[in-house]
């Protein structure tokens, strides 16, 4: 049975004539009409007799009015009543965010969304692969400078550059003589660093002596005056700023874009667009001073 005729079969019925329910719900009078005749036709019943002053119930139409009236008022009811909740955010929310940015800002970006909806039951997942959000389950996913893929939408939430940093007093070699580094992963196997700096672009050979699994650690070795190493910005802008770490330039083409993807902009989940909304006021002009911030307030 049409659920859909149905429904307009109890408009009539409830307004007695096609002329009043069509003016009641704003729609052709001409479609109810036909609606009703297409119920009455699948069901092989007649339920209203048409006259020239509105239309009356047969005993059909009066038996299936009753019975059928107050389960299409409940399902009403209930479908507005879902509606009303999902303009606030709760239930479950699944995120897969890159090991970096979990370890660093993701504990502190959840603690302040869970103040402000206690609703929300967060479930986030570290990691650094690509994952299938529909296939996973996942709500929400962040990543670094991801593929193109156009079953997925998103925006940029926040930018980053990579700095090349040492202990501060060491000084970047003449010619092709190699600097003691620090670099993150056993498939790095650089030789050198194009780095541009205040005294413009420059070739930096190094010579990989630490392989460690997180930029965290990186960073850390490096403060202790082991090596130089390539950084993000907002990992070291602090130490930079404090005198821990000296800055011998920017890494050349090192541009990283942090972008928040879901599968699709129509109806997006409460839940979601909170979420987003959060990143955003984290996050407003996107700069990677904006992520250090964080990581150190």
């Amino acid at each position: 049975m049409d659920l859909l005729a149905l429904a307009d079969f109890n408009l009539v019925a409830r307004y007695g004539s096609f002329g009043e329910a069509a003016r009641a719900a704003g729609r052709p009078k001409a479609t109810l009409s036909r609606r009703v005749s297409e119920l009455e036709s699948d069901l092989q019943i007649r339920l209203l007799e048409r006259g020239p002053r509105g239309v009356k119930l047969t005993q059909e139409g009066l038996a299936l009015y009753e019975r059928t009236g107050a389960l299409l008022a409940e399902l009403n009811a209930s479908a507005a009543a879902i509606a009303s909740s999902s303009e606030q955010p709760r239930g479950r929310l699944r995120i897969s965010a890159p090991a970096l940015f979990s370890q660093i800002a993701m504990g502190k970006l959840v603690a302040s969304f869970a103040l402000k909806w206690p609703e929300v039951r967060l479930e986030v997942t570290t990691e650094d692969r690509p994952v299938d959000m529909i296939e996973e389950g996942y709500d929400l996913v962040i990543r670094v400078n991801p593929a193109p893929d156009e079953n997925l939408v998103g925006r940029i939430i926040l930018h980053d550059r990579l700095v090349v940093v040492a202990k501060p007093g060491l000084e970047p070699p003449e010619g092709k003589a190699r600097v003691p580094a620090v670099i993150r992963g056993a498939a790095d196997q650089t030789s050198f660093w194009d780095v541009t700096g205040a005294e413009g672009r420059k070739r930096i050979f190094v010579e990989p002596f630490a392989t460690l699994s997180s930029l965290v650690m990186v960073r850390d070795t490096v403060r202790l005056g082991v090596g130089i190493a390539c950084l993000p910005l907002s990992l070291v802008s602090r130490d930079i700023a404090a005198g821990r770490l000296s800055q011998w330039g920017e890494l050349d083409g090192s541009d990283i874009a942090l972008w928040a993807l879901y599968p699709s902009r129509r109806f997006l989940s409460a839940r979601v667009s909170a979420f987003l909304n959060h990143l955003k006021a984290s996050f407003p002009s996107g700069a990677p001073e904006e992520l250090a911030a964080l990581i150190d307030g």
